[in-house]
């Protein structure tokens, strides 16, 4: 695959197939658990990976623009909105037009209220307040995954204001970081432990996953830190072993971690972790090479976001199909073909949706005709 880069303006970030590959490794995670739930148990920790990613990509941009005094929160803003909207907004529109012939009319205002919290990146809200991620009734409800992306965008939203004020005050962002980080941490494991929705839904128990992202580009900018790092590893000497230690942090989360478990509390540990070790051997290390930089896993990993929307949008559709329809009302699992051939047909819109709607949202010129997105 051609090597490509990450510009922002004049400041050129080096692209990392490794992560698009670690990218792949996440929603093929959340995607097997939602499909064939028996089959991993632990799949939906593939969000947590997301975050750490998230937190490292924007965080690096973000520095990277303050440092070479580019940075811009209108470019940031609208480089987002190109990102997320194009996207969002087909699977908004289907979920509108398949929810009027689905849906009873409380149900379909219902749809309507969380289309709107999906389009202003509140969903995670709605949800905390509606009912469980693994609940019978959540099964059924077409945009339950944008939980996820509201929490993102709300980080996306302080994160840049933050990294503005530090730089341009000079504050030391290392300390910064683990203040915040340790108060996040804090909210996730102590005040509401009582409060699963809580601790799973709000953004406050939740950025710390994001920060540990954001604390890795820290230290890999900070040479003086980064070298004493690498001086006590062997100067890349055990690369191989950490990428592999975090490998082992995922699995044992993958297969350790269930719904019946406290999440995320203390467990997303073994994600954050793991995702942090990998992503911070950078793309030499032999795992980051041979297994995460490979062709197909590059593939899905640039399919990731439209797949992570368009899988979870199909099986509902599957549920409803296959005799609900009513919200609320359990069901037997569809068979496992029919759950083969909608899993398909997700990867298929997700597939259009990339090469469609995001790259000529994103680069109309290079695409040959413009985008009603820009």
């Amino acid at each position: 695959m051609k090597e490509v880069s990450l510009t922002i303006k004049n400041t050129l970030l080096p692209y990392r197939p490794d992560i698009d590959g670690l990218r792949a490794v996440a929603v093929i995670c959340v995607v097997i658990f939602h499909y064939f739930p028996s089959s991993l148990r632990g799949g939906f920790i593939g969000v947590d990976i997301f975050f750490v990613i998230s937190g490292y990509l924007i965080t690096g941009i973000i520095s990277a623009a303050l440092q070479s005094n580019s940075f811009s929160f209108i470019d940031f803003y609208r480089r987002r909105i190109l990102r997320i909207f194009p996207a969002l907004a087909a699977l908004l529109g289907f979920s509108l037009i398949f929810g009027w012939f689905l849906f009873l009319p409380d149900e379909y205002s219902r749809l309507g209220r969380d289309i709107a919290g999906g389009a202003s990146f509140i969903a995670n809200y709605l949800f905390w307040r509606d009912s469980g991620y693994f609940e019978t009734t959540s099964n059924l409800k077409p945009l339950l995954n944008l939980w996820s992306l509201g929490i993102e965008e709300q980080f996306y939203i302080l994160w840049p204001f933050i990294l503005w004020v530090v730089y341009k005050f000079k504050i030391n962002i290392g300390i910064l970081i683990a203040v915040l980080w340790c108060f996040s941490f804090y909210l996730n494991v102590v005040p509401y432990r009582n409060e699963i929705l809580a601790d799973f839904y709000s953004p406050q128990t939740r950025f710390w996953e994001l920060l540990s992202g954001g604390a890795l580009v820290i230290v890999m900018n900070n040479k003086s830190c980064f070298f004493k790092l690498k001086t006590f590893l062997g100067n890349g000497k055990y690369e191989d072993l950490i990428s592999i230690l975090g490998v082992i942090f995922i699995l044992c989360g993958l297969f350790f971690i269930d719904k019946s478990v406290i999440f995320p509390g203390y467990w997303a540990l073994l994600p954050v972790c793991g995702a942090v070790l990998i992503i911070s051997t950078g793309p030499t290390s032999i795992f980051n090479k041979c297994v995460l930089s490979s062709k197909l896993l590059v593939l899905v990993g640039l399919i990731s976001y439209p797949l992570y929307l368009w899988h979870w949008f199909f099986l509902v559709l599957l549920r409803l199909c296959s005799g609900n329809s009513t919200i609320g009302v359990q069901d037997i699992e569809p068979s496992l073909w029919l759950r083969f051939f909608f899993l398909g047909a997700s990867i298929l819109f997700s597939w259009m949706t990339y090469y469609y709607i995001e790259l000529p949202a994103k680069a109309p010129k290079n695409r040959g005709f413009k985008s009603i997105f820009y």
